[in-house]
């Protein structure tokens, strides 16, 4: 099966494109839900659907994304493109919902016809845009979604999958938490997949290390008053509060913890935390144990120059260091288009195969050791770091300090086995 679109140009669009390149004018983006970016190219660009939030709980991390993937199209195309061709994008908000997920995912290949897809923050969002890219063999690139799940029972042959899973960053947190704190725990658990299939993760670890769950509080999408929540936990004094809660409702959870001094009287473990969930804050915020990607004061080679590059690229943007959810939107980014360029071709199947087991190196990513892309899963398997708050701040950005470095194979999800891809038969073909 072949899913090859014809290029649809109306007479409408051609007379207004005519009569702009006349005057000299450049097509500045169409501003409203769905903006589209173009680049002059000589030849058919490669278009790129990205499909990062702008509103819903994970707005902030929507946004940060798509400045590091924008900024890796913007760095191609300074150096000639992939292909000989020059990289377009078109963006579409996904509302943190994954019901306009699938719409934004249909709209952008059967209407825009972009050949490839990046992006998503929740992974109920992520799971539901790869289904339809799968529908049609459209390569997905899940960028900044960690549910287990997403490279375990819903892995797709078209969708990879670029940040650290809940279940490794549980692997990388537990142990040394149930040492140093102790073994009654209690869970607090955002009411959808990601927030599910982490704590259950979570839980599963403890109990091996002879731990347990004394209860899991179930915290709904979009809560902002965890008044009763936080007398519970005073009431049941656990060892550890381990928490899979994220975006706006993990804010709103943090500041309410400061301000009952909670921070300070039982541990906390976060299965990760993201910069724009804690941007703003100030290191006081950064409290207990937490697990993450990347810092941006790493002591490695390219990090410097990543920040840096950065800041002048979004000089007016409020968060003026970039965090681990703009960092993986980057490297994802760059790395499909050296996969595409390898390739020599925007063939779903050959840039596919080009991509499984895929190994970067650690200089390369700004990461302590090298990472690869799982065949099995289409996961990509890296470094994981174990922070805290900072104590001796450089600087008003400067949070996080890093307790722990973890090797990908110490933290691997055996849970990736429950993945089934599609064989490259069952898989449409799809090119632009």
């Amino acid at each position: 099966m072949t899913n090859k679109f014809k290029a649809k140009i109306s007479r409408r669009d051609l007379i207004k494109t005519t009569a702009l390149t006349a005057a000299g004018a450049t097509l500045a983006p169409f501003m409203g839900p769905w903006k589209y970016n173009r680049v002059w190219a000589a030849d058919k660009p490669i278009l790129i659907g990205l499909t990062h939030d702008a509103s819903g709980q994970f707005a902030n991390s929507g946004q940060a994304e798509k400045r590091g993937t924008i900024m890796a199209i913007d760095e191609a195309n300074a150096n000639g493109g992939v292909l000989g061709r020059k990289i377009e994008y078109i963006w579409a908000d996904t509302e943190t919902t994954p019901a306009t997920g699938s719409r934004v995912a249909e709209r952008l290949i059967t209407r825009d016809e972009v050949a490839f897809m990046v992006g998503a923050i929740q992974s109920g969002v992520a799971n539901a845009i790869s289904q339809v890219c799968q529908k049609y063999g459209c390569v997905y690139f899940n960028t900044n979604s960690s549910s287990p799940t997403e490279s375990g029972k819903n892995c797709h042959r078209v969708k990879f999958v670029w940040d650290g899973s809940g279940a490794n960053f549980a692997r990388a947190a537990a142990s040394g938490a149930v040492t140093k704190f102790g073994k009654n725990w209690i869970l607090l658990t955002n009411d959808y997949v990601w927030g599910h299939n982490t704590s259950k993760a979570t839980q599963e670890i403890l109990e091996s290390l002879g731990g347990s769950v004394a209860d899991n509080i179930l915290v709904p999408v979009g809560t902002r008053d965890y008044s009763s929540i936080l007398l519970k936990l005073q009431q049941a004094k656990p060892d550890v509060v381990a928490t899979a809660v994220g975006g706006d409702d993990y804010k709103a959870l943090r500041q309410q913890v400061q301000e009952l001094q909670l921070d300070t009287k039982m541990a906390w473990l976060s299965n990760q935390l993201d910069w724009p969930d804690i941007y703003g804050a100030g290191a006081e915020a950064a409290f207990g144990v937490f697990a993450a990607t990347w810092y941006h004061y790493l002591d490695l080679p390219g990090v410097d120059d990543f920040v840096k590059r950065y800041q002048e690229r979004w000089p007016d943007t409020r968060m003026n260091v970039p965090g681990n959810v703009t960092y993986n939107g980057y490297v994802a980014m760059r790395e499909l288009l050296r996969a595409i360029e390898e390739a020599g071709t925007t063939n779903n199947i050959k840039v596919i195969k080009t991509l499984e087991g895929r190994v970067m190196k650690a200089d390369d990513r700004m990461q302590h050791h090298d990472a690869w892309i799982d065949e099995n899963s289409h996961h990509v398997q890296q470094t994981i770091y174990l922070a805290t708050r900072q104590d001796q701040p450089r600087d008003d950005s400067d949070y996080f300090k890093i307790l722990q470095t973890m090797d990908p194979k110490e933290v691997a999800n055996p849970g990736e086995s429950a993945c089934n891809l599609e064989s490259y038969d069952d898989t449409p073909t799809y090119e632009m």
